[in-house]
């Protein structure tokens, strides 16, 4: 969500070895985010990184702390957060969970709702509610035509014929 402290950057996916090696499964599987960070949110528990090295089915991951096979089974699952801090972002990157809660308006300022989720795979998307309907923009620039954070904003021109469906 917008601002908070910390940002998820993938889950542990599995257990490695008898020695409490955790496999992470970073949600940006070309990230290096990982090589160089000295410390990470485990499920909301901070645990300092002790070693960690990339292979082809994601990080091989050693925490302060868990030493032993159970010690991960325990982790397995869980999400990993970095800090926001930690994060190098360039001057026109954007977050993804920074859009979740930010206000939308067509490109001629008609409200058109809330982005209330990103939904990752191919194409993102964005979810959007607007009272009882439910949309789903792809984000691209096309139509997503501009977002201003410190506003809350996002402009889009959605092409016509955009399906719409009743929320539960």
């Amino acid at each position: 969500m917008r601002g908070d402290p910390r940002i998820e950057i993938g889950r542990i996916a599995r257990v490695h070895g008898i020695r409490g090696e955790v496999v992470i499964a970073p949600h940006d599987p070309e990230s290096d985010l990982l090589d160089r960070q000295p410390a990470l949110w485990i499920g909301g528990v901070a645990r300092e990184v002790v070693r960690a090295r990339s292979t082809p089915r994601g990080w091989l991951v050693q925490l302060a702390g868990v030493a032993t096979r159970n010690d991960a089974e325990a982790l397995r699952g869980q999400a990993v957060e970095v800090d926001r801090a930690a994060l190098e972002l360039g001057e026109d990157d954007v977050l993804l969970d920074d859009l979740i809660g930010c206000r939308v308006e067509r490109i001629d300022g008609t409200p058109w709702g809330t982005i209330a989720a990103v939904e990752g795979g191919m194409q993102d998307r964005l979810v959007i509610h607007d009272g009882d309907i439910e949309r789903q923009l792809p984000l691209v620039d096309e139509f997503v035509t501009g977002i201003d954070l410190e506003a809350g904003v996002v402009t889009v021109d959605p092409p016509d014929g955009l399906p719409e469906h009743k929320r539960l």
